[in-house]
């Protein structure tokens, strides 16, 4: 890599860790080109050059969430000698991720970021291939093997993560869900639901 292309890896993580800070203190509404630009000591047309606009920021922070969090759950399941331990491997360690950085899943499950996903899911699917593949081989292998249900591959992973998203929400927004408790009843209750 060159001294030109880090100078603006360095720039880019600069600028999202600073809106991770701003966000985390004041919302979404703390996040202005002004704020940003401010707290980062980048300028605003550095910014608009490498996110190019104040949405691409947003969008940028919540794929590094989204980047993070997918590598965490495919090393837990790799670790996994079987599809039940897999399933729970990948179950507690999005909740433990979520509990460990509330702030990144706070943007990574916003409303904003959903908006964001929606418009741009093939690309957002594009960019975390390389992590996404390892967990398709994996259900492939498992579904062969006996182990899970006869369903396609997004039908599994909407079962296995539909749950889990669902309860660190409401975690993040309404507060009335404990993620001990989820950690204790999701596994099991996703497990029976994916198991051949």
């Amino acid at each position: 890599m060159s001294p030109k292309q880090q100078r603006g890896e360095a720039t880019v993580e600069q600028v999202l860790d600073a809106a991770l800070r701003l966000y985390a203190e004041s919302g979404e509404a703390g996040l202005t080109l002004g704020t940003i630009t401010k707290a980062s000591g980048v300028s605003s047309g550095s910014i608009y050059h490498h996110f190019g606009s104040l949405d691409g920021v947003v969008s940028a922070l919540a794929q590094r969430s989204l980047g993070k969090m997918l590598q965490t759950l495919v090393s837990a399941l790799v670790r996994a000698t079987d599809a039940r331990s897999g399933i729970q491997a990948v179950v507690l360690a999005y909740l433990d991720h979520a509990q460990a950085h509330p702030d990144a899943a706070r943007l990574m499950h916003s409303v904003t970021a959903d908006r964001e996903s929606m418009a741009h899911a093939g690309q957002l699917r594009d960019s975390q291939e390389a992590r996404l593949t390892p967990i398709a081989h994996w259900i492939h292998a498992h579904r062969e093997s006996g182990e899970l249900a006869e369903l396609s591959t997004p039908m599994i992973e909407s079962l296995v993560m539909g749950p889990v998203v669902g309860a660190v929400r409401r975690w993040l927004t309404v507060g009335d869900l404990d993620l001990n408790e989820a950690a204790d009843a999701l596994p099991e209750h996703i497990w029976r639901s994916v198991r051949r």
